[in-house]
């Protein structure tokens, strides 16, 4: 037996602290009220005292009634209700998102998603299962054995078509071996081995081949001393519930967007099918910041993506989303952890925060209501301090059953 992680880093744990941090986590709308309870209470406080002297001295009403008046004013006017109203229904939505399969990691998250007016998806791995295969290995040069070059190569990746190239050509490897490997992320590989031989993997902006028709056929190209030595034709099939996803969104009025390193022809292609309203293609992990920063200084933003080039983007935009299979980086960059690769997970997600920032503005309307009523019932004196005591109780019981209702209620919509 060989223990290889304290028990706190185990996955089981991070989750039980994910969802404990979110649950403690206040969203912009409860440091709002947090704020109004700050004036609230000397606010009241001053009522209180105001009652009792209009009541005492304008009204010839005697001192203990006056009192009474005061006192009553004091207990219906208890902030409870407002401090329960949020972070009630952030345990409830948090707890609810959790059993769905679904780590919110905040409850700033739940009210910046539900707001969300652009969600941008990755392509490779997002919306596609992230499952290349070869079409076509064109070589130039048979003295060179390509596949083994590229398997080489491609183990030192962790991204989707480097996994996919790599369980493709395993049978292929032979014993080349490489002093160094650098991997740009989203363009390639340099490499160089020990007889100084250079070699270049990657896209054709990468290798710089300025070939049209062999940009349009190939996506890969394996250069060795800059001479052009093989090409990869690769494709790629869309996840299942990719097209309802986009459509559902699309019906909110929520735009989408496909943010993308692959070629324009197949992003075209690929939102053409989805019915992605913007496509932006060729983008480098930097192209990607800068653009997400661009979004999120006109709209509030969602970032959909699973690779490390998206984890820059993921942090920048208001909401990342990634799957909890996806890069290290990129579960840790984003603020919504999908427990499965399935794509009405992040529907689901969306309907969960709604409902949740629903639920917290109908929390915080009672409890404001109810003591713009409760008050001037109070200092008029239809109200006694014991029965004040009871309403007070009674809006809490409201509070924390409308967030309990979350935790049932349908939310499919």
């Amino acid at each position: 037996c060989k223990v290889t992680t304290d028990i706190t880093n185990t996955v089981l744990s991070q989750i039980i602290e994910l969802v404990r941090n979110a649950q403690e986590d206040k969203p912009e709308i409860q440091q709002l009220g947090d704020k109004i309870s700050n004036y609230f209470v000397p606010a009241v406080l001053g009522i209180s005292i105001i009652t009792f002297l209009i009541n005492y001295h304008t009204f010839d009403i005697d001192f203990q009634n006056s009192m009474l008046r005061a006192i009553a004013v004091l207990v219906i006017s208890c902030p409870c209700a407002m401090g329960l109203a949020t972070p009630t229904a952030v345990m409830v939505g948090v707890g609810r998102a959790a059993r769905n399969g679904l780590l919110i990691k905040g409850g700033s998250t739940i009210e910046l998603f539900s707001k969300t007016k652009k969600i941008i998806f990755d392509k490779t791995g997002t919306l596609t299962n992230g499952e290349f295969k070869i079409h076509e290995l064109k070589k130039w040069n048979e003295n060179y054995h390509a596949e083994s070059i590229i398997y080489e190569l491609e183990k030192h990746s962790s991204h989707p078509i480097a996994k996919s190239l790599v369980k493709h050509l395993e049978t292929d490897k032979t014993n080349i071996k490489f002093d160094t490997v650098n991997e740009i992320k989203g363009k390639g590989f340099n490499a160089t081995d020990a007889t100084g031989n250079t070699y270049q993997f990657g896209s054709a902006k990468f290798t710089r081949i300025t070939d049209p028709v062999l940009e349009n056929d190939f996506q890969l190209f394996l250069k060795i001393n800059q001479e052009l030595v093989a090409a990869l034709s690769i494709s790629d099939e869309i996840k299942n519930g990719a097209k309802d996803l986009t459509s559902y969104f699309n019906n909110k009025n929520i735009e989408t967007v496909l943010l993308s390193g692959d070629k324009q022809q197949k992003c075209d292609a690929l939102a053409g099918e989805l019915n992605i309203q913007e496509v932006f293609a060729n983008q480098l992990p930097e192209d990607k910041i800068e653009k997400i920063k661009w979004f999120s200084k006109k709209n509030t933003t969602t970032m959909f993506g699973d690779g490390i080039n998206d984890a820059p983007a993921l942090t920048q935009a208001h909401v990342g989303i990634s799957y909890s299979k996806a890069t290290e980086v990129a579960v840790q960059s984003a603020s919504i952890v999908l427990l499965s690769h399935n794509l009405e997970l992040v529907q689901k997600a969306y309907q969960i925060c709604t409902h949740t920032y629903l639920t917290i503005k109908q929390n915080l309307f009672w409890a404001f209501a109810y003591n713009i009523i409760a008050i001037p019932l109070a200092s008029m004196g239809y109200l006694s301090p014991i029965f004040a005591a009871l309403t007070m109780a009674f809006s809490d019981i409201v509070v924390i059953g409308n967030s309990i209702r979350l935790k049932y209620k349908n939310i499919d919509s």
